[in-house]
């Protein structure tokens, strides 16, 4: 089996061929560490208004967490191709949820 890893910033791709029947895997990976830090402090640091109070900070979501999000919808890992208002009901289910209380950025309920 042969591997090509190919590193860009926080993302890591693995290519794998399999010389025996010349299949090839792709493996996706990113490090989303410091982006759940930034995140953190920003959900501490205020209530995520703009001074004039027209526009309100709400959540930043790695690109991967997506993918997987519309993968688990319906088996298509391209989010943007989604309808509107079923990404809406995704994002606000997935930011409501505990399990992703660390992508949001200002507290509150979406």
């Amino acid at each position: 089996m042969k591997k090509d890893i190919i590193i860009d910033g926080l993302n890591k791709t693995t290519y794998m061929k399999d010389d025996m029947d010349g299949k090839i895997a792709v493996k996706e990976e990113v490090n989303i560490d410091s982006h759940l830090k930034h995140n953190k402090r920003l959900l501490s640091f205020n209530d995520g208004y703009s001074k004039s109070r027209d526009l309100k900070r709400v959540a930043s979501i790695p690109t991967l967490a997506l993918s997987v999000w519309a993968n688990e919808y319906n088996g298509s890992n391209n989010w943007f191709g989604l309808p509107a208002d079923v990404q809406k009901k995704i994002l606000k289910k997935k930011l409501n949820s505990i399990e992703f209380r660390y992508f949001k950025t200002a507290e509150g309920n979406i």
